[in-house]
């Protein structure tokens, strides 16, 4: 069995991608009020500030900072998961879902990066902004309901124009040096 060891720093800004357990499923944005609400839930019982945040069909991205002297994002992701299953049918059980008690709709894990400037930070921002796009789901970033892109119009943030992401490997191999932007879309 692997043994992941995450960091732990206290008031951390951390990127987030967490999967569901079947690609190409549309699960989270057919069931977006119940995505909304365990988020709400967990974040009213383990407050942090969501910087960054766009749930695609079978994923999501987000960008959270911890309190000062919390380090426990994963927590807050294994509660956030728990109440999104509550209530939904299994799916293709293995026999290690069935010991654990889980329904199969998530993958296990999730892949987490600390961010370490505010430059890698609105790198991040403009990732989650700007997904919908890169995966084909929108033709701009603001047509993309679910996604902070929104939120952060509303509070003055300005999107820059629509860029293309390109990225050295999968993401999950993020590193700030590995993020670059391109001409924007025609």
């Amino acid at each position: 069995m692997s043994m992941y060891i995450r960091p732990r720093r206290p008031g951390a800004t951390i990127f987030f991608t967490v999967n569901l357990a079947t690609p190409g499923d549309d699960l989270l944005v057919r069931e977006i009020d119940r995505i909304r609400l365990a988020f709400r839930e967990t974040f009213k019982d383990r407050p942090c500030r969501q910087d960054a945040i766009v749930v695609l069909p079978d994923h999501l991205h987000a960008v959270w900072t911890l309190p000062a002297g919390d380090s426990d994002y994963s927590g807050r992701w294994g509660k956030i998961k728990s109440l999104f299953v509550r209530g939904l049918p299994e799916r293709n059980l293995r026999p290690s879902h069935r010991r654990r008690g889980e329904k199969g709709i998530w993958q296990r894990r999730f892949w987490e990066h600390h961010v370490r400037s505010r430059a890698e930070l609105r790198a991040l921002l403009e990732y989650c902004w700007f997904n919908p796009v890169k995966h084909g789901l929108a033709e701009r970033a603001v047509d993309w309901p679910f996604s902070s892109i929104h939120r952060d119009i509303r509070r003055g943030m300005e999107p820059p124009e629509q860029k293309r992401f390109e990225v050295d490997g999968d993401f999950g191999e993020f590193s700030s040096r590995r993020v670059r932007y391109t001409a924007p879309y025609e």
